[in-house]
């Protein structure tokens, strides 16, 4: 059964800008399904849909089983959202924090003084319960955040973008927790992220999204085992026409995909440490010096790249860029 059904979901923003194309995608019960893609790729967009906080230009959805327009109260009721931002009360305990979250969703007397009690210790906060969150660290303050978006027991639970900021090894702890939500206790998570990693690691069913539309879905080893191969990461000494380095590699049998950025180039070969002399000779006998050369087998990456024509890096800087012209 399906928790999460968008269908050709499209919105565009003042200014022609088009946020969600023609978007489609389901989630399974009981599944993490990762939306992942640089920044501005349209994954808030439908985290905000999805959550009834907007609503499309045109499409259909449903979350839990109740459509997102018609009946956006009893989707509100099935989820639990953890966004971008924090929604915590800095100056507040973080027992009061659950215990008013709890309030919202008519829970009350020793059922939510339980359940408090219950997230406070799931989630490691136990001994800081008493505590104001501004003294929390930033790790603390993100399982709270979970941890109030879990007080009424939803369905479904969002999470866009859980761990920006934090460093590697709360990173870590986050991915062991949310996997516990989905294997211990069934719960259905949509996940967002620009971490290759954390898809990799979560996901049991991922959509790459490109400027607002879904350019490849499936579990991650059968998005990477549509690359043959291995994957070439060449680095220049110095930048060179784009053009001149596509001549020389399309001259090389065994070597294909060939996708050229400034003093970098990425390639694919059936064989990549056989390909490597060659690549290098070529290179170098048309004056193009090499400050470095690796062999991978296929990452998420390499998948973004086959599907859109440029690195993941090159995405999340043009992205930047647009935001600082929007700005302006």
């Amino acid at each position: 059964m399906q928790a999460i059904e968008a269908r050709r979901l499209t919105k565009t923003y003042p200014g022609d800008i088009t946020a969600l194309d023609d978007l489609s995608f389901g989630v399974e019960e009981g599944s993490v399904f990762g939306l992942l893609g640089p920044n501005g790729a349209g994954k808030s967009t439908t985290v905000k849909i999805l959550t009834t906080l907007s609503r499309p230009d045109s499409g259909a959805a449903s979350v839990a089983g109740f459509d997102i327009l018609a009946e956006a109260a009893a989707v509100r009721r099935a989820i639990g959202v953890v966004a971008q931002r924090s929604g915590l009360d800095r100056e507040a305990t973080g027992r009061e924090n659950l215990r008013l979250q709890g309030q919202l969703h008519d829970l009350g007397g020793d059922v939510l003084e339980r359940r408090v009690d219950e997230l406070m210790e799931q989630f490691g906060l136990a001994d800081a319960a008493g505590r104001l969150v501004r003294e929390y660290s930033g790790g603390m303050q993100r399982r709270l955040d979970i941890a109030l978006a879990l007080v009424h027991r939803p369905q479904v639970l969002f999470l866009d973008e859980p761990t920006t900021g934090l460093d590697p090894e709360v990173r870590g702890e986050m991915w062991k927790e949310i996997a516990r939500l989905t294997g211990e206790e069934g719960l259905t998570v949509l996940l967002t992220t620009h971490y290759m990693e954390e898809a990799d690691s979560l996901a049991s069913r991922l959509a790459i999204v490109d400027r607002g539309s879904i350019v490849a879905e499936g579990t991650p080893d059968e998005l990477k085992r549509e690359l043959r191969g291995d994957a070439i990461h060449v680095e220049l000494a110095e930048a060179v026409e784009d053009g001149h380095v596509s001549a020389v590699l399309d001259r090389l049998d065994g070597v294909r995909d060939a996708v050229v950025n400034g003093v970098r180039f990425h390639a694919r070969a059936d064989d990549g440490a056989r390909a490597v002399p060659g690549v290098l000779a070529a290179l170098e006998s048309n004056g193009i010096e090499v400050a470095s050369v690796t062999v991978a087998r296929p990452s998420l990456d390499d998948v973004y790249l086959r599907y859109t024509g440029r690195t993941f890096r090159s995405a999340e800087a043009e992205s930047d860029q647009g935001a600082k012209e929007d700005g302006r």
